[in-house]
């Protein structure tokens, strides 16, 4: 692949920079979740699995519902993901106290463990990009995955 040289002025919105952006998402991404992906794959889940995971020990007594809205996805693919996070022991749904009919989501001891070594591998990887980026590129990446990121989906 060419060596792209960045700049300031506005040419950063040539097709090849722009193409090389994309390529370096998709290698970046690839990166990310490969570790990850090691690790559930030793436990017969997926990427699916981890989001579910990931999501709901950042959201300790998340609804069923306000889990599909933050993930974006149909209930029948919750469904079958969460039911298998249940049924394994990562996961617990009690019944909401004021509506019944909810179900709130925690994860369990072992659902944490899991979380925590998943998410552990991650943050490694960009704690190694970040400290030989810097703070002011670390700044401006978040801003371009903020502004790539469709209004429903930011938390």
């Amino acid at each position: 692949m060419a060596d792209i040289k960045t700049s300031h002025d506005p040419l950063f919105l040539r097709e090849e920079v722009l193409r090389k952006s994309i390529e370096q998402l998709f290698f970046a991404y690839r990166d990310f979740t490969g570790e990850a992906d090691a690790i559930l794959a030793d436990r017969d889940m997926g990427r699916a699995h981890h989001r579910v995971i990931y999501f709901v020990g950042r959201n300790p007594n998340i609804t069923v519902s306000d889990l599909l809205t933050l993930l974006n996805i149909t209930k029948q693919s919750l469904s079958r993901v969460l039911s298998r996070l249940i049924d394994d022991d990562y996961i617990t749904a009690e019944q909401g106290a004021e509506d019944k009919r909810q179900r709130l989501l925690s994860l369990t001891e072992k659902g944490i463990a899991l979380e925590s070594e998943l998410t552990n591998v991650q943050k490694a990887r960009f704690s190694r990009a970040y400290k030989k980026a810097g703070a002011e590129s670390v700044d401006g990446f978040l801003r371009v995955l903020e502004n790539m990121t469709d209004e429903t989906s930011k938390i």
